[in-house]
């Protein structure tokens, strides 16, 4: 019997499979799509995805297929107006690699998270729809399109906006739908040479709009947004590619026939929308299933691929016997109040973009704030937090990077190297935390990372002589991250969130934590935890 199985196979659906993939969960993932879609759509992971990719360890994949954000031009009446660059002066710090996001195409995205499915030996079954679902309390029983089915300990619905899993549920997605406010979206192949393809270009008149963003990784390749065509009675039109050419033509002022070609076309309102429950029994939801704002500060994408790192873990801990199935349900206590904040965010970056836009040399650089970052999203009111700690770092926070030196031999690393894989990690900083290292270490084996922080101040540890995992904190950047003044253990949950921070006198808070998320009970005789495999039909 298949352990999980993923429903929906985009961004958010790949990375919950790569992450359970890597800890050894029987998983499968299936999409009700007869091939890959080549849509561009979402334009790249923000920052704090750039941070959960590296984790899955395809970060540099990323980097290398997409490029950094690009500088913005206004345009009035054909005529440049402005150039805004968000991102001017901004730079990575010592808690923080990641300044910006990264422009890439989702389906050049999904490709690179596909690859990294693939060398765990786990292939998408595409052309297979979900069509029934039956839970009996000890797994799921799945009717597909077919006629066939199959089963699994665990079914995620990450199958977006329209998710037949959630209407299976019966879960309901209250919110509006604004239907003033429409879009016309595709990828289109402009004359070479005729844009500049460093900018993203945004004209912005008085009865509408064209935005155009060149693909990376394309030669002629652009996102094409609109507002749409309307007829007589102001309603608007589908999309069509002479649509597309009359739009290019009127706010660009350029001969429509150099946008040679128009694919992907779509329809977008603004949908605020989101779940009221993000699990029922053994089926959960996430992303765009759970979830749908406006696009203002490009939070869509992002969202779904931190609600699958939140989860990833947690279902792996469940199915391994590791941890009792109320872990699960802290994955909708934590996601669930950010969804909705997200939804707040963007709307209200919605309204301030619409007005900037009325206005000459108003643009798109108007979403974006320090917020749509993902870089200070936590989950301080979780059950799985603990208080403690003296600096601005909490329990339930993001974890901070923090460049350091491999102790035994000066080499230069970072935190976020240590906390790379599928384990949880706890940091002692100071001479007084080694027992609670020792411990950790003893009682949970590779389920735990201990590590070892070394003071700036201290002797630089003796080549050959330092402890497994144990890092010279030489410039004292992470225990400024972390606030740290005198001995303390800080616990690092899988998904790089801090879960306890603690003082030399609450090691037996520290111990109670870790057998919280990693106690010892015997798993689930029905699970095939521990095996790897993307094409067994249970």
């Amino acid at each position: 019997m298949t352990d999980v199985l993923i429903v929906g196979a985009g961004p958010t659906g790949l990375t919950l499979a790569c992450d359970l993939a890597r800890r050894g969960i029987a998983i499968r993932i299936v999409d009700k799509s007869p091939g890959h879609p080549r849509s561009s759509r979402a334009k790249g992971p923000n920052p704090r995805s750039l941070e959960v990719l590296e984790d899955l360890g395809v970060v540099e994949a990323v980097l290398a297929a997409g490029s950094a954000p690009l500088p913005m031009r206004k345009y009035r009446d054909g005529v440049p107006v402005a150039d805004a660059d968000p991102y001017a002066g901004s730079a990575p710090t010592p808690d923080a690699p990641y300044d910006r996001g990264r422009l890439i195409a989702q389906w050049r995205l999904e490709e690179v998270l596909r690859d990294r499915l693939a060398g765990y030996g786990v292939a998408v079954e595409t052309g297979t729809e979900v069509v029934g679902l039956t839970d009996d309390g000890t797994s799921v029983t799945v009717a597909l399109a077919d006629g066939s089915g199959t089963s699994a300990r665990y079914v995620v619905g990450c199958d977006g906006a329209h998710s037949r899993v959630r209407k299976l549920l019966g879960v309901t997605f209250e919110g509006e739908t604004a239907e003033d406010q429409v879009m016309v979206c595709g990828d289109v192949e402009i004359d070479p040479g005729l844009l500049d393809r460093g900018i993203w270009h945004q004209w912005f008149d008085e009865d509408g709009a064209v935005m155009l963003c060149p693909v990376p990784g394309t030669r002629t390749g652009w996102w094409f947004q609109s507002g749409p065509e309307r007829d007589a009675g102001g309603r608007p039109l589908a999309p069509s590619a002479d649509g597309f050419r009359r739009l290019f033509a009127r706010h660009t002022r350029l001969p429509g026939a150099h946008l040679t070609e128009a694919t992907l076309l779509s329809t977008y309102r603004v949908n605020v929308r989101m779940a009221d429950r993000y699990r029922v029994g053994r089926v959960l939801l996430a992303g765009d299933a759970a979830h749908v704002h406006a696009i203002a500060g490009g939070l869509g994408m992002n969202t779904g691929i931190q609600d699958a790192f939140n989860l990833g873990w947690k279902l792996a801990q469940v199915l391994r016997g590791r941890a009792g199935t109320e872990l699960l349900d802290t994955y909708e206590e934590e996601r669930l109040p950010v969804a909705a904040w997200t939804l707040d965010l963007t709307s209200e970056r919605l309204r301030a973009t619409l007005e900037a836009i009325r206005k000459p040399g108003g643009g798109l650089d108007s979403a974006i704030t320090s917020s749509t970052s993902g870089l200070d999203r936590g989950y301080r009111w979780s059950s799985l937090a603990r208080p403690g700690g003296e600096g601005d770092v909490r329990s339930g926070d993001r974890a901070p990077d923090a460049p350091c030196a491999v102790a035994a031999t000066g080499a230069p690393t970072r935190l976020f190297l240590a906390f790379a894989g599928p384990h949880l990690t706890v940091l002692g900083f100071g001479a007084g935390t080694e027992r609670a290292l020792r411990d950790a270490a003893a009682a949970h084996g590779d389920a735990v990372r201990a590590v070892r922080v070394h003071g700036a101040d201290a002797p630089e540890p003796a080549t050959g002589t330092a402890v497994p995992y144990a890092l010279h904190d030489r410039e004292g950047h992470a225990r400024a991250a972390y606030g740290i003044s005198r001995d303390t253990v800080v616990v690092i949950r899988p998904d790089n969130h801090v879960g306890l921070i603690s003082d030399t006198d609450g090691f037996d808070a520290v111990r109670r934590y870790l057998e919280a998320l990693d106690g010892v009970r015997e798993p689930d005789p029905m699970s095939g935890a521990g095996m790897v495999d993307g094409t067994r039909k249970g």
